[in-house]
């Protein structure tokens, strides 16, 4: 592929990174990962609510990675609430996973800028057949694909299988019980999906540029050898 090709694609794709590391960075902060609301189950069974009036039973909750909102329903008018996730909820939900969550997120826009500078050192500078060259940034596009499914699948676990909007809203509640009642994913949510895409994208722009997938050298080498063995 030509020179100028080259130079197109990796700017490209650094362009990508940085662009997927600032929306990562701005998802980060907001508390738009989850939104849905929930069932006072306790105050809807105590008047036999139905049809319409279920709805005076049903609040909101929104929540990002460290605060969030939410809007409790019982019957008597919405009463809003803001709650943090650290310190505050940290014994009340599954902090570990939680923790993780963040850390890869941090860990998916740290990589994405690194990735964005070994693209442009490709494109304009001189890179070495080392870490500096393809190989560096086959290896930055696959740590940071990996930061984001692991992201993707942490916080989903913690949303759908540890319940984490039903923690959220039973914190030191006492008497009544909520339930979800509809719950989906937020913007941020799906930025971290574009952005992991993004960079595997990347790596298919790299492939473009006529560079090889890591280790296929070797294997075609080893191939080649083994044929040679077999004609002696």
């Amino acid at each position: 592929m030509p020179k100028l090709q080259k130079k197109v694609l990796f700017c490209l794709a650094g362009t990508l990174s940085f662009a997927c590391a600032l929306a990562i960075a701005a998802a980060l902060g907001v508390q738009l990962w989850v939104k849905g609301t929930v069932l006072c189950k306790t105050g809807a069974l105590l008047v036999n609510a139905t049809g319409d009036e279920l709805q005076k039973f049903i609040g909101e909750i929104e929540y990002g990675l460290f605060y969030g909102q939410r809007v409790k329903q019982c019957g008597l008018g919405g009463r809003p609430t803001k709650f943090s996730f650290f310190p505050t909820l940290l014994n009340a939900i599954p902090a570990s996973v939680h923790v993780s969550v963040v850390i890869f997120t941090t860990a998916l826009i740290v990589f994405a800028l690194v990735e964005t500078g070994f693209f442009m050192f490709n494109a304009f500078g001189k890179p070495y057949e080392t870490l500096h060259g393809p190989v560096g940034l086959y290896l930055w596009c696959f740590i940071s694909c990996s930061c984001g499914c692991l992201v993707l699948i942490l916080f989903s676990s913690e949303v759908k299988m540890h319940n984490l909007s039903e923690k959220i809203a039973n914190y030191k509640e006492g008497a009544f019980l909520f339930k979800t009642h509809t719950e989906h994913f937020g913007t941020s949510f799906w930025i971290v999906l574009v952005c992991t895409l993004i960079h595997f994208l990347n790596m298919l722009l790299i492939r473009l540029a006529g560079f090889d997938f890591p280790f296929s050298k070797s294997k075609e080498l080893d191939t080649s050898s083994g044929a040679i063995d077999l004609m002696y």
